[in-house]
Formats: C-alpha cells, sequence, structure tokens
C-alpha cells in the first residue's frame, strides 16, 4: 500500500510503497477513504512533541473496513467506519474506572512508542524495517487499529464529511460536556478558532451558550466563526483580547474560556477573560515544555478553576456525536475548508503550519 512516511523532523513526509497492514486480535483493518490534517500531526512534523521515526502520522480516519481480526464483535467487513484517536485498551486502571480517554496504555505504547497493544508495529517497510503507528497511522491507504476505537458511520451520513469527529469534534465535546460541563445560557470564549476551536463553537452552540466569544488573530478565521455559532468574535492581534471579552460581558467576564491551540499566548488570553469562579479549560496540545503561568492568590481569590481536557470517553461519546450528525445537529463538514489529495499531504501541513487553513483540512487518501 502507499503510505505518507514521516522520516526527520522538518523534513517532508514521503509517499512510500510499504507491506500491507493485518488486524490481530481485537483490532480491524479499514480501507482509507480519507483522514483530517490535526495540529498535533504538525506538532510531531517539527519536532515538538517528541515520536519516534519513520513513523506513519493522521488519526482522524473515516473509511471501510477490510479485514477483521480474531476476537472482534459488532463490527464486521463492509462497515463504513470513523475512528477516535484515543483507542482504549478497555483494561487498564482508567479504563475500568471510566476514564477511558486517558487510558494508560494507549500513552505508554502508542504515544511514547509508535505501538500497539501487543508491543508491536503492524506497518513495515519492503526490508522488514518497522515503521511506528501516530495512532492507528491514517495517512494511508490501509490503517490497524483496536476494534474499540471503531465506530459505525449512519447510512444517511456521508463518509466523506466526517473523519474529523473522531479527533477535533470528539476533543471539543470532551471539554464542553465532561471538563466544563457547559449549561444552558453560560457564556463562552474560544481562544484560537482552528480545527477544534471550530469544534467548540459549533458544540457550544448546540448546548445553548447564550453568547460565544471567538478570539485568534486571523479575520477570516473569526469571519468563519461567526458562520459556525460564534455571537461575537475579537482579533486579539488588534486590541486587548481580555478587556475586549469583559467589555461584551457588561465587566463580569465569561463564565467558561477555552485554550484551544496550545501556547502561552492563548493560555494567557483564556485566563484573564473569566469571570469569578468561572472556568478555565486548556484542550490545545502545547510543544513540550510549554508554561502557563497564574498568581495562586488570584486562583484563590476569585476560585477559578483550570483544568486540563484531553478528548472525550470514546465508547460513550463517538455514537453520541454520529447521532447528532446524522439527525443535522451537527456538520462536521462545514468545518472543513480544503481537502488534498494523497500526493498532497505535505502541501496541507504546511498550510496548516501557515496559519491558512479555516476550520479542518482533510486529505482525500481514496
Amino acid at each position: 500500500m502507499r503510505a505518507a512516511v514521516h522520516t526527520a523532523v522538518n523534513e517532508p513526509m514521503t509517499i512510500e510503497e510499504i507491506a500491507d497492514p493485518h488486524p490481530k486480535a481485537g483490532e480491524v483493518a479499514i480501507d482509507v477513504l480519507s483522514c483530517g490534517a490535526c495540529h498535533s500531526d504538525l506538532h510531531v512534523l517539527k519536532g515538538e512533541l517528541p515520536f519516534p521515526t519513520p513513523a506513519v502520522l493522521g488519526h482522524e480516519v473515516a473509511g471501510v473496513i477490510s479485514e477483521v481480526g480474531p476476537e472482534v464483535s459488532g463490527v464486521r467487513v463492509g462497515d463504513r467506519v470513523v475512528t477516535s484517536f484515543i483507542m482504549p485498551c478497555g483494561r487498564c486502571a482508567q479504563c475500568t474506572r471510566g476514564n477511558s480517554e486517558i487510558c494508560l496504555e494507549f500513552f505508554a505504547h502508542n504515544r511514547a512508542k509508535g505501538l500497539l497493544y501487543d508491543g508491536q508495529t503492524r506497518l513495515f517497510r519492503p526490508g522488514g524495517e518497522p515503521v511506528w503507528m501516530y495512532s492507528m497511522g491514517g495517512l494511508a491507504e490501509r490503517s490497524v487499529t483496536p476494534a474499540t476505537s471503531v465506530y459505525r458511520v449512519p447510512d444517511e451520513v456521508e463518509l466523506a464529511d466526517v473523519a474529523s469527529v473522531g479527533c477535533s469534534t470528539m476533543t471539543a465535546y470532551g471539554a464542553l460536556r465532561h471538563a466544563a460541563d457547559v449549561r444552558v445560557g453560560d457564556a463562552v470564549a474560544v481562544v484560537a478558532a482552528g480545527g477544534v476551536g471550530s469544534s467548540l463553537i459549533q458544540l457550544a452552540a448546540r448546548f445553548g451558550a447564550s453568547m460565544i466569544v471567538a478570539v485568534d488573530i486571523a479575520d477570516d478565521k473569526l469571519e468563519a466563526a461567526r458562520k459556525l455559532g460564534a455571537t461575537h468574535t475579537v482579533n486579539s492581534s488588534d486590541v486587548d483580547a481580555p478587556e475586549a471579552i469583559r467589555e461584551l460581558t457588561g465587566g463580569r467576564g465569561v463564565d467558561v474560556a477555552f485554550e484551544a491551540l496550545g501556547s502561552t499566548a492563548t493560555f494567557r488570553v483564556a485566563r484573564d477573560s473569566v469571570v469569578e469562579g468561572g472556568q478555565v479549560v486548556v484542550v490545545g496540545i502545547a510543544p513540550k515544555g510549554s508554561v502557563g503561568e497564574f498568581d495562586l492568590a488570584t486562583i484563590a481569590r476569585r476560585k477559578l478553576q483550570i483544568k486540563g481536557s484531553y478528548g472525550a470517553k470514546p465508547q460513550r461519546d463517538m455514537p453520541v456525536l454520529l447521532d447528532m450528525v446524522a439527525r443535522g445537529q451537527l456538520r462536521p463538514q462545514d468545518a472543513v475548508s480544503r481537502r488534498f489529495g494523497f500526493d498532497e499531504v505535505q502541501d496541507a501541513y504546511d498550510a496548516l503550519n501557515r496559519r491558512e487553513i479555516q476550520g479542518r483540512a482533510v486529505i482525500d487518501i481514496a
């Protein structure tokens, strides 16, 4: 099969012919239709998130199951599916407590070493050299993943529309529902209106937020944010964003501010934009070593809540999100601004690095 292989930090990915992967027990193989271009992949390409090479990145996969390994039930060959970027093992202490979004095996095996849960990769070059997997290695014609990360797409939903549900949408849902528990009437700010930020805006509107303030440094992204449901926008390169947010809220600040990029600057905006007793939810994945500062006395006096959110609970929440899509309550395709062919995969990430992508870019593999 063809795969986009990441060989070295800050070097372009190359399309290579590597061996077709096959599933083992508890796994399925997917013929990939499309894969979203996520900022966390970009962090790996730039060396901001350490990961072994050579590797195949990509974790927002939509495709069709082409092979099922032993001990798999609930899905079969021919099913149209999307994947969750978190691949719960279902057995570790966190999974059994209901915290599958922080599965211990996922972080120990996959994120640390590029392996699946038997301690091996499923990807190899023709000569037998291993190729490591970032999640399921979705930037390839065929992908293998644990069946715990695979979800059927309703018949009435276009498969090409939903690749991003498994990462940007699921990440946003986890932040809104589980970390912040946003309620009807809450005022929220979304700091950075990129892929995850766009999903936060869409879902906050579905959750009944009374005010959704999108903050970014690019006017085109802010215009797109309004179309997705933002009630107000703030260009933080033109004004003091926390001050502008307080003006919009009558001096009080928002109930919840979501930091959706992973940077010191955007964390500062989120931190300084919330009301007393408000929540600052860090969603963006920052480069290793990034530090966000806060004054301990201010946290105590203003009763601020600073939370981290890595994603939703896949087995509980992915069916909910796909049902929302089927009902027309959520349109992930509206956040997709550009589509690239497989041979243009590096172009997609270069455009993402130049901040040229509004919402999400998708690479069409097949």
